[in-house]
């Protein structure tokens, strides 16, 4: 695409901003590249851009300068709520987020998830699957890879994968997939969406393009999800780890089941599975649809669901220290995603809660203490609130820590042989890290340090 001449304004400097301001200027472009850090602040890779002509604005927002744009892309940590992205809106400046400047370049089709948790696992498990048949298929966006820095590399007989968060829904505006899912909802982010109304419309929009030569697999179990199928143009197609469907893919006792098309039969027993808990038993079902829905072969589908070993810093085992095991759930951002890590570990929990405050209930997190949380250690703005939650459900055995470090020490302190130590926060890192990776990763170090 030639964008020459085109004055385009990137918000945010973090790894999606920086590729679509690459981006943009391969095509072209005179590039802003704006955050509200300092300029000592500044990754190092905003740094080089700056050698190769973006101009970068650092230390506020673009008041001054957002109206006098062509176009301005928004990374997904930028609200949308800001004056001069209104301002600008009305001064007819055309804001989209990354994901739709991507979009607007693909040349393949694309496959879409979205939903509450299990994003990642999901993602992950879909672009092995696709990769079995079209070997350059991207596996991008909330995943960890940003949509911008792959679209280049992309022909029509690729396929595109996606992770897509309700933050990157936002300014998507003709974003349209071939196959999309949204595998469940439960409140989150809503700090930022200030009601679940606006949270589901933003998950929502990742079909709302779509057609009836598309399809859209929806989480049967999952009333919020269910209801999408009155709203979507595509095909759909339920995946239920609790009812008999008719036309769908379901979990019945231990085996997972297709009914689609010219397909009845056993995909595969839970049992051949290395991943654990019905949530990821939801995970699988949903990519096998989504992999059906793209003609990939049942053989090459079951294949790699039995070597499938799982995702980074997703209930993730760490080491044994001492006769205690170490579980790393960083991704682990809100109640039902620890819920879930909670529920899989069947031994005593040292748990490590606690972050950035999203605005949203602990309370049907906390009232599985008592009969699964041997002791609770507490970091981060959301620690307070996390304490008052697990007392009123008579959940006492707390510990508060100034810093992640002493997070960890204290959780080798309160275990003993025959437990587990679980990071499942249940809130988001920032405040304290950049991302939930590096929480994560810190937590891995620590734990190995024992080892030494």
């Amino acid at each position: 695409m030639n964008r020459n001449g085109v004055h385009a304004l990137v918000c945010g400097m973090a790894k999606s901003g920086i590729a679509a301001a690459t981006l943009l200027q391969k095509q072209g472009a005179i590039v802003t590249l704006q955050d509200m850090k300092d300029r000592a602040e500044l990754p190092q890779s905003a740094l080089d851009l700056e050698q190769k002509g973006v101009v970068l604005y650092t230390g506020k927002n673009p008041d001054d300068i957002a109206q006098k744009q062509d176009l301005i892309v928004l990374s997904p940590g930028v609200p949308c709520d800001l004056d001069f992205i209104q301002q600008a809106e009305q001064a007819g400046v055309s804001v989209i987020s990354e994901v739709e400047l991507a979009y607007t370049q693909t040349k393949c089709p694309i496959t879409a998830i979205t939903g509450t948790n299990g994003k990642t696992t999901t993602t992950t498990l879909v672009g092995e699957m696709m990769q079995t048949t079209y070997p350059n298929t991207a596996v991008v966006g909330n995943i960890g890879v940003p949509y911008s820095e792959k679209v280049e590399t992309l022909t029509k007989e690729d396929w595109v994968v996606a992770e897509i968060s309700s933050f990157q829904m936002e300014k998507a505006k003709t974003f349209h997939p071939h196959i999309s899912a949204v595998l469940n909802i439960t409140p989150d982010h809503l700090n930022r969406h200030k009601t679940m109304e606006n949270y589901i419309a933003m998950k929502e929009r990742i079909f709302a393009n779509q057609t009836a030569e598309d399809f859209c697999i929806l989480n049967h179990a999952d009333t919020v999800c269910r209801a999408m199928a009155e709203k979507t143009k595509a095909q759909v197609f339920f995946f239920s780890s609790e009812t008999v469907l008719e036309t769908g893919i379901y979990l019945q006792g231990e085996n997972i089941i297709v009914k689609w098309n010219n397909i009845n039969e056993v995909l595969l027993s839970v049992k051949e599975l290395k991943i654990l808990g019905v949530h990821n038993y939801e995970n699988v079902m949903a990519a096998t649809a989504m992999a059906i829905c793209a003609n990939i072969p049942l053989e090459q589908i079951r294949a790699v669901l039995r070597t499938f070993a799982g995702v980074e810093h997703r209930i993730e085992y760490v080491a044994t220290v001492d006769g205690v095991d170490y579980y790393n759930d960083s991704k682990g951002t809100n109640t039902d995603a620890s819920i879930r890590a909670v529920l899989a570990m069947q031994k005593p929990i040292v748990l490590i809660g606690g972050g950035y405050d999203k605005g949203v209930s602990f309370d049907a997190w906390t009232q599985l203490f008592p009969k699964r949380v041997k002791h609770l250690v507490l970091i981060g703005v959301t620690a307070p609130q996390i304490r008052q939650s697990a007392e009123q459900y008579g959940f006492t055995a707390i510990t508060e820590c100034e810093t992640f470090q002493d997070a960890v020490n204290e959780c080798r302190k309160q275990a003993s042989a025959g437990d587990c130590v679980l990071l499942s926060p249940a809130c988001a890192s920032w405040g304290m890290f950049d991302n939930y990776e590096q929480r994560g990763n810190l937590f891995k170090e620590q734990v190995k340090s024992f080892l030494k």
